[in-house]
C-alpha cells in the first residue's frame, strides 16, 4: 500500500537486534527493508533510523514518488488465502481431525505459537 502524503515516522515498524558482525546495534524497518542504522545504544539505532527514513521519505515525496503506509495504519480483511501442495493440504487437514478442530483453528493456533516463540503478541485473533 502506498500513499503520496507524508505519513508519520514513528509509525513505521522498526525492529533492532544486536549484530555480532559489527558489534553494534543495527535497526531496521519493515516498510522500508534496504534500510538499516547501527549504533552503540538501541536507542541510538532507533532515532538514526528514524531520522534516514524521515529523510527517504521526504526526498521520495519531493520526487512525486508514493512511500509506503505504515503497516499498523493499513487495513486487512482478516482473511488470508495460502497455496500448500495436496500432500501438505491432506496432512494439514488429518492433523487437524486428529485433534478435533477446524483446519482454520489448527492453523491459527499454529501461527499464533510460532508468533509466541519468536516474541511477536498478536491480539484479537478468532476462528
Amino acid at each position: 500500500m502506498q500513499t503520496r502524503e507524508r505519513p508519520a515516522i514513528e509509525h513505521y515498524r522498526y525492529t533492532v537486534a544486536w549484530s555480532p558482525e559489527d558489534e553494534e546495534h543495527v535497526a531496521q524497518v519493515a516498510e522500508f527493508p534496504s534500510l538499516s542504522w547501527l549504533d552503540e545504544s538501541i536507542e541510538g539505532a532507533i532515532k538514526g533510523l528514524e531520522r534516514l527514513v524521515g529523510e527517504v521519505v521526504e526526498d521520495m515525496l519531493s520526487q512525486g514518488e508514493t512511500v509506503p503506509v505504515p503497516l499498523a495504519e493499513r487495513e486487512y480483511s482478516g482473511n488470508l488465502k495460502i497455496r500448500v501442495s495436496p500432500e501438505t493440504h491432506r496432512f494439514l487437514v488429518a492433523s487437524a481431525q486428529e485433534q478435533g478442530v477446524s483446519l482454520n483453528r489448527f492453523l491459527v493456533e499454529r501461527i499464533l505459537m510460532d508468533a509466541a516463540r519468536s516474541g511477536q503478541k498478536l491480539r484479537g485473533l478468532a476462528e
